[in-house]
Order: structure tokens, then sequence, then C-alpha cells
């Protein structure tokens, strides 16, 4: 067998237990395994190089910040992610006895490119046949917190569950009157909200992609029928945003948190150091070595209703866009939004280093004012880094409606899954596994679990084993 390629003419006993023997389609070119480095790439180096003297600075005291433990583990846990020496599996092909090493992942939620970005097709792909209701058209909404709102956010994961929960509620009940002005009573709806916490330069910005099933679902009998949004109104959009708002700012005066006024914003840059490094992260300025840090950071200022873009509306620092739609008969428009939504905060390709010893990160899309890529130095970048990791225990992904857990809908609305093996064949698109979690996922490691079925035998290196 050639070096790097996985044997898809490989043949498959019948007499395997617990396997359906799935023939590869013709035409299908063997799946090729290619290893990843991930101690080639900028990012890794940039990590790698620098780490150990952010560290050192922060323990001296010559950087008023503190990283959180959680965030501290995966940026070393990082250091590790697929590299043989820290521990690999092999994989035995039980025909040929042909043999692969993959090295072990970080599992890391934060910034990973690579554990991330197998999440992001994992999750899409269980969404699309698993979740969500076939034919039926998606919706995004996007909404972005108030900056002076953002460092308590990205510390707070009740506090931002709950604004999650305010916010998705009142865009499900936007559905339902709609839903009840075309005659369609007691009609019900549903979301699935993950939460992302950078934006494209790697600043900390807790912000929220909801996909709304574009409608309402009914009962007409025995059976559910669907009743589209139809066409939607920019103001109706600043209708939900302003509801949305309104809710929030009540919730939060009951609790007494994240005052409107001036004085209820420390820029003093002598607070606690964790909150040092999530506003500096906010502000986009340096690590704080001064008080200087804090000047990018503003006081929250009312703002009226205004409509800045065609469906995108902003009130009082919030912003909402609900520009972006997938109908329900294009299938590759529902996945490829999924994947967006749930997408890792950088990319490999987008960071480069400067021969000046900046780093480069280049933006998905340009700013307003023409700016196409940051530059900034290592240390800021390891700092929106360890910014990007999520609180421990707090979900990134959130399930409302009749897509929830414990909705009575779910299972009447959720695609059907194939019982026999045959089924399972037939639901496979060219080139791609019944099992797609594990395939999608498998995918960036070359390895087509449609056409050749491996045993698992776990080796670990003495460093993973702690020897």
């Amino acid at each position: 067998m050639p070096e790097g390629q996985v044997g898809a003419a490989c043949p498959q006993p019948a007499s395997w237990p617990g396997t359906a023997v799935l023939a590869p389609r013709p035409g299908t070119a063997p799946r090729v395994y290619r290893r990843h480095r991930p101690e080639a790439t900028v990012l890794y180096e940039v990590v790698r190089d620098n780490i150990e003297t952010l560290l050192g600075a922060i323990d001296d005291g010559a950087l008023a910040v503190r990283i959180p433990r959680h965030a501290r583990k995966e940026l070393l846990a990082y250091l590790d992610c697929g590299l043989l020496c820290r521990g690999f599996a092999r994989l035995k092909c039980r025909a040929c006895s042909e043999t692969r090493l993959v090295a072990f992942s970080c599992k890391g939620r934060g910034f990973c490119p690579s554990c991330m970005g197998r999440r992001m097709c994992a999750t899409a792909a269980n969404l699309i046949e698993r979740v969500l209701p076939p034919s039926t058209p998606l919706r995004q909404w996007v909404l972005t917190f108030p900056f002076p709102w953002r460092p308590r956010l990205a510390q707070d994961g009740e506090l931002l569950g709950r604004l999650t929960q305010i916010f998705v509620d009142t865009v499900q009940a936007f559905y339902v009157r709609r839903a009840a002005q075309e005659g369609a009573m007691g009609a019900k709806t549903g979301a699935v909200t993950a939460v992302q916490r950078a934006s494209s330069d790697m600043r900390l910005n807790p912000h929220l992609h909801t996909i709304a099933l574009d409608g309402a679902w009914s009962e007409q009998g025995n059976e559910l029928a669907f009743s589209g949004l139809g066409h939607l109104k920019t103001s109706e959009v600043g209708e939900v945003l302003e509801h949305a708002v309104r809710r929030i700012e009540r919730y939060l005066e009951r609790r007494g948190v994240l005052g409107t006024r001036e004085d209820d914003l420390d820029l003093s840059g002598e607070g606690d150091p964790e909150c040092n490094l999530a506003t500096s992260a906010v502000s986009g300025q340096s690590p704080p070595a001064g008080p200087q840090w804090s000047a990018g950071l503003q006081p929250l200022r009312p703002r009226a209703l205004a409509y800045d873009k065609p469906l995108c509306a902003s009130l009082d620092g919030f912003t909402l866009h609900a520009a972006t739609r997938a109908g329900g008969l294009d299938a590759e428009g529902r996945e490829a939004l999924l994947r967006y939504v749930l997408r890792p905060p950088i990319a490999q390709e987008r960071v480069e280093q400067q021969p000046n010893g900046l780093v480069r990160i280049t933006l998905k899309k340009a700013y307003a004012d023409g700016t196409v890529a940051v530059d900034m130095d290592p240390l800021s970048l390891l700092c929106r880094l360890a910014t990007s990791v999520p609180l421990p225990r707090f979900h990134t992904i959130h399930y409302a409606g009749v897509l929830a857990a414990a909705s009575p809908w779910r299972s009447r609305l959720a695609p059907p899954l194939p019982s026999t093996a045959e089924d399972v064949r037939e639901a496979c698109p060219r080139g791609t596994s019944p099992k797609r979690g594990c395939a999608k996922a498998a995918t960036a490691r070359g390895l087509n679990f449609c056409n050749v079925h491996f045993r698992w035998t776990c080796s670990l290196a003495p460093a993973a084993r702690g020897g």
C-alpha cells in the first residue's frame, strides 16, 4: 500500500460483529491520510516561544493581569496537541495489517483550530441529521453586547446564560406572534444558539449566534404543520432588539448588576487582575502595565434605535443582525450556516509572523475604515487567546423551543434515523460516512470510515504516561 494512503480497497469480512458491510461507491477515490503537524504552524510557534515569557512577566508583577487557571491549562495543553511524542493511537486494518499513527489532541474549547474544527464539523453534521427538521429554512440572529459589559459577561457564565435565554425567548416570541397573525394559534418554534467569545481580530467579544427555525410549527389534527415567516422587515428586527434590550435591562435592574452610569465602570486599571485581562482584551490595548490600557473602553451612553443596514439594528450599544438566511431546500447552505456559527475564533492561515517580531492576523472581512489586518505583539495575542477560552462547565451551545431535549415535539420533528445497513448506505452522500459526526471529525486526518474499518490500539509515549 502506498505511503500515506488509507487502503479503501481492503476487503471487509462479513463476519465482523457489529459492523455493516459498506462497499465503496464507484468512482470514489481513497482518502489520503496526512498527519496534522501543528509544530510547523505560525500560531503554534508564537504560543511555544512566548508562553513562558508571558507567565513569567505575570508572576513577577510586570503585567497587572492574571490568566485564569482553566485558560492557562488550555494554553499549555495546546502545545501537546497533535504531537506523537505526547501520545498517539495506532490504527490497524484487520485485512491487510496496515497501520497508521494518530496523535492525541488537546480537545480544546477555546482557540485550537484543529480540535475546534473537528467539533465544528461534527456538531453541524449532528444538527443536520439528528436535530433540525428537514427542509426547514433557517435564519441567523446575531446579538452583540455593549463594550463596557463584555468583561463582566466573559467572566460570569451564569449571567451570560441568563441573557442568552432572554434574547432567545424574545426571538421565539416574535415568530409565535407572526404565526398567530396568520391564523396558526398555539404555534411553537425553536432555535440553536452558539456563544462566540472573540471578534475576527481576537478581541474579547461575547456575542450570540442564534440559528432560528424561520417560522413556527403548529398542530393540525395529528400532524405538525410549518408556517414560514415570509418577508422580514428591518423595522421588525428593530422591534425584536428593543424588546430584548428592555427585558435585559429590567432583569439587570432587579439583580443590581451592570450599571449604565459612568461611575459604575472602573477605568483605574487597579481592579482585579483577571478583570484587567478581560478589559484589555475588549479594548484591544496591550496587556496592562499601567492605567493607560483602559483608554479605549468608554462608559455606556444611551443611544436611540437606529438602522445601519438592511435587517440590522442598534440600540444603547447593542446590535442585532438578521440578514443571513438559508432556504429549506438549500442543504449545502444550511450546513454552511451552521458551520459558520460554530467556527473556531482563529484559523491557522490567517496568522503570519512579521519580520519586525509582530504577529499579523488577517481579518475575515475588512472593517468599515478599510482595515484588512491587525498587527500585535505576541504577548498581546496570547492574552487574547486566553480570554477566548470559555469558563469551565459553561455550555457554548444552547437548544430552545421545539429543539430542546425536553420538548415533546423534538422527536416528531427530528429527521428519521435509518434502521438498516442498506438505508445507511443510501442516506450517505458520496464520500461521506453514516456516522458523519465521526467521519467529519476524521476527515481532517484523512480517514474515510465508509471505505475501511479500523480497530483501535492505544499506544502511549513515555511522556504521556508521566514516565
